[in-house]
């Protein structure tokens, strides 16, 4: 089977490394145009120069400040004004880690604003042309712990919840115009934000990092983090016409991580 995207345009957010940097990588393999999308100019840059060009995409890239909500729309609302996008990957950095009694009321709507609000924004400026093409496709980068909460991932349990439950009905309004909504329940993988949440646990436990990985790994059914490529082969697949009639899914990607059924 090859998935094959070309004359595709996506906008992928977080994305000048980590997981939307293997999920463009990919999906710049398969054809399509990506516009990358982070707060990290250099890194951007970077990421950019290196995406595949042989079927002819034309790639860019998007400076954004996720942590700004207000700022976030004005660079999203003026990005849209001049492009419009087939595949749109809802991705940002995730808010601190915590646990209840770590975390304020103030501190829950800065991670609303971050994992919600951004997203349901930028949902909003691609849905028209994508419903209007009778093609499009959204793909949110979720956590597994919408499944099963970390207590010290409060801020990330509960909002990443939010956003899958509307995400569910979002798919259900728009299916009849050939658009797809799917969550990626992600496991653990090999990423800065991995690094850092297992250097917090080696602080915490007072033991080493590779210590605290070990930890880490012992959850995990595969023993191994995911590499960000890995993502982007079933990004591709959600993309394609393979799966056009797979929509509002919470699907797994984790290892074997999940024990629920």
């Amino acid at each position: 089977m090859e998935i094959n995207l070309t004359g595709k345009k996506a906008l992928i957010g977080a994305s000048s490394t980590g997981i939307g940097g293997g999920i463009a990588r990919v999906l710049a393999s398969c054809g399509v145009s990506v516009t990358l999308a982070s707060r990290n100019e250099q890194k951007l840059q970077d990421a950019c120069e290196s995406l595949d060009r042989s079927k002819g995409q034309v790639h860019q890239y998007l400076l954004v400040n996720y942590n700004d909500h207000e700022a976030y729309k004005k660079q999203i609302a003026h990005y849209f004004e001049s492009n419009k996008v087939d595949i749109l990957i809802n991705n940002s950095n995730g808010p601190q880690a915590g646990t209840i009694a770590q975390k304020q009321l103030s501190d829950y709507q800065d991670a609303f604003e971050l994992l919600f609000q951004n997203h349901c924004y930028t949902t909003g400026c691609a849905l028209p042309y994508m419903q209007a093409n009778g093609y499009g496709r959204i793909i949110n980068v979720s956590s597994s712990t919408v499944k099963e909460p970390v207590s010290n991932l409060v801020l990330s349990n509960t909002i990443r919840t939010a956003l899958v439950s509307w995400s569910k009905s979002l798919a259900e309004d728009v299916a009849k115009d050939g658009v797809t909504v799917n969550s990626i329940l992600t496991g653990l993988f090999d990423t800065d934000r991995i690094q850092s949440l297992t250097n917090l646990d080696a602080q915490r436990l007072g033991i080493s990092y590779d210590d605290a990985l070990q930890i880490r790994l012992k959850q995990v059914p595969a023993q191994r983090l995911g590499k960000p490529e890995e993502y982007g082969y079933l990004v591709a697949f959600l993309c394609s016409t393979y799966a056009s009639y797979l929509t509002g899914a919470n699907i797994p990607l984790d290892g074997g991580l999940l024990k629920g059924l």
